[in-house]
């Protein structure tokens, strides 16, 4: 027998722990893309439960359903549009009435609703009491009290979610006061009569009440009906609204929402203790102060950076000893008998040398650095980061959320150049997809760590970043005056601080790991066995000597660099893998003075982004876009190279 289907999407504010909530429903059962047409991520995911399956979508996280953002468009035309079987209006029971701003425009779209009552323990943690049953009568919905993080209430929510479905429950129609009820059905009934294909698509009367709203998406999809008599009736009635109210339509329409939520908070939410200070709000003020906020953001950061050069150094040391003593020279020993000298040559100079130094170079930074990623991520403190960055990033035009695909570009470019879709406009996404590229991601890191951090000390590589960053911000600046426009304020929701969880942690690790190993594993691999085989045909001399008057004249470095940073377009790290293929040693200092170290770690660390990071631009900005920033990053990283070896050549 075939499976019943239903298809459901989870609508909220950002940070009600939607995501969570998603997460638990489907598992491993997801896909993300992007909605078509727009650079908004889509997820979605299955699950099967009491004979149903089930396809989740999650909407991406908005405050209203008004044309103002992408996301707010694709939310309300995909409940619309889509007719999902179920919306499952997540809120957050801590800060009930400025989440109930959207359950109201859920309600005037007349879909199937279900709401998922979440973060009851935080609630619960601040003395706030809700009545869910209180309150499922009064908004004429089910509610389910919810605790995503631990999985409380899932069950229950599904099982609302199919009885909604199966006696296809609407909910009841909110009212608001009579002269705005007046004026919503002066436009009701034209609306339905003169703009049959509209209303067959929306509620005639929420079709009416953007139109009062002057939303500006609506009219004109209005306008492409001829509606334009209905338009001038809706332009008469707003003004006079406007007359009255002395206020836009679209703020008295708004104050009648936060009325309606109001009055529905004071008949479910009590008090039952006096508000107190708990270690979670202490610890917020003190990382988001004014003054305090800036050293332990500094302290912060330089300990990730710490921990990751501690650990990977440790990680390294134990791992080249086996590979060095152990793999590599028994392996050769056991093939020269049966293969001939240049296959041996290829399969333990490329294959297993490419194996040694993406496990002993690579993983040991790369694995570190996730762990901590995650940690800060699930804690909390990513925003508090971005608030404290707000006034510093509007310096570049961007406001403080851009600090967040930043601090994510640390780990890789690609998540980073996706991140930059949480800003409001064109013109910030494209500046911040621009920026992220000149941040050293994990790859760089292996080569700044790994290079300049093993043999120059911690010190020197801190001094890199901070180089990195003030030549971000310079060009960042630089960037704002060629796109001419103004910043956005910063509208962030400040999540409460919570405890990560291990086994969320060691998820997102792995996944991210798993997919490093993925796609970086064959390339270094590959990278390798072609470089041993150039090597031993002598073709690679060749392409060292063409360019010698960019790596030696130029740069200062060793010809044999040039190879290294001809490959590294694919990925990063194989820049460093294969100078060791080369060399024919890990041990860099033999190869590589102070100075030259420092002048390719800062090539590697400007210059053309990876093909993977290509692919995420091209995606995100246009093809046209991706090759200017590569252009432009090549170039800069060229001439700053050369300054440097001649200005430290000075110094040192």
């Amino acid at each position: 027998m075939e499976a019943k289907r239903l298809t459901v999407c989870l609508a909220g504010n950002a940070n009600v722990g939607k995501s969570a909530i998603f997460n638990q429903l489907t598992g491993l059962n997801q896909t993300i893309g992007n909605w078509p047409g727009k650079t908004v991520e889509r997820a979605e995911g299955t699950l099967h439960f009491k004979g149903y399956t089930i396809r989740v979508v999650d909407l991406p996280g908005t405050y209203s359903l008004s044309a103002y953002s992408i996301e707010e468009v694709v939310s309300r035309d995909y409940i619309a549009v889509n007719r999902p079987d179920v919306v499952v209006n997540v809120v957050d029971a801590s800060a009930l009435e400025r989440n109930l701003y959207l359950t109201t425009q859920l309600l005037e779209l007349n879909a199937p609703l279900v709401m998922a009552l979440n973060q009851m323990d935080f609630a619960a943690k601040k003395g706030i009491t809700v009545d869910a049953q209180r309150l499922s009568e009064m908004l004429g919905v089910p509610v389910v009290p919810t605790v995503a993080t631990s999985g409380v209430g899932m069950q229950e929510l599904l099982s609302s979610v199919i009885e909604v479905a199966e006696k296809a429950v609407r909910p009841v129609s909110i009212k608001y006061g009579r002269e705005i009820e007046e004026s919503i059905q002066k436009l009701e009934t034209p609306v339905r009569t003169r703009l049959p294909q509209l209303s067959s698509r929306y509620p005639p009367r929420w079709i009416a009440t953007k139109l009062l709203e002057r939303d500006e998406d609506v009219s004109k999809k209005v306008e492409a009906e001829k509606g334009s008599l209905i338009l001038s009736q809706a332009a008469q009635i707003a003004e006079q609204i406007e007359r009255i109210h002395g206020e836009p339509s679209s703020v008295v329409m708004a104050s009648e929402r936060y009325s309606l939520a109001s009055q529905v908070v004071r008949g479910t939410v009590r008090i039952l203790s006096p508000p107190r200070v708990d270690i979670d709000q202490r610890l917020s003020a003190i990382t988001a102060h004014k003054i305090l906020g800036y050293p332990i953001l500094a302290g912060v950061l330089a300990s990730v950076f710490a921990i990751v050069f501690v650990a990977g150094g440790a990680m390294i040391g134990v791992m080249q000893e086996l590979f060095d003593t152990v793999l590599i020279p028994n392996t050769e020993a056991f093939l020269s008998g049966m293969l001939p000298p240049i296959v041996v040559q290829i399969v333990s100079g490329g294959f297993l040398w490419g194996v040694a130094a993406a496990v002993t170079v690579v993983l040991p930074y790369i694995v570190p650095f996730y762990v901590l990623l995650a940690i800060l991520e699930d804690s909390g403190y990513l925003p508090r980061a971005a608030f404290l960055m707000d006034n510093l990033m509007h310096k570049i035009g961007l406001h403080g959320k851009a600090f967040i695909p930043l601090l994510l570009g640390y780990g890789c470019n690609v998540p980073a150049c996706v991140g930059c879709r949480i800003m409001e406009t064109d013109r910030e996404r494209f500046l911040a997809g621009f920026v992220v590229t000149l941040v050293p991601c994990a790859a760089r890191t292996v080569i700044i760590l790994g290079l300049v951090g093993r043999y120059l000390g911690i010190s020197v590589a801190l001094g890199l970043y901070l180089f990195d960053l003030c030549l971000l911000f310079l060009l960042g600046r630089l960037a704002f005056k060629v796109l001419p426009g103004e910043p956005v304020g910063l509208i962030m929701e400040m999540p409460p601080y919570r405890t990560p969880m291990l086994k969320a942690v060691l998820k997102k690790t792995w996944a991210r790991t798993k997919d490093f190993v993925y796609v970086a594993f064959p390339f270094i691999i590959g990278g390798s066995i072609l470089l041993q085989f150039l090597s031993v045909t002598g073709l690679i001399w060749v392409i060292a000597d063409f360019m010698t008057p960019l790596t030696s004249s130029w740069l200062g470095l060793p010809s044999m660099a040039g190879i290294p940073l001809v490959f590294g377009i694919v990925r990063k790290e194989l820049t460093l893998v294969l100078l060791a293929d080369l060399a024919g040693t890990f041990d860099f200092s033999k190869i590589l003075t102070p100075v030259q170290m420092l002048v390719f770690a800062i090539v590697t660390m400007i210059y053309f982004p990876c093909l993977a990071t290509m692919a995420a631009l091209a995606r995100e900005f246009g093809l046209k876009r991706a090759v200017a920033v590569a252009a432009f990053d090549s170039i800069l990283a060229v001439l700053v190279g050369g300054l440097a070896y001649r200005l430290l050549s000075l110094a040192l």
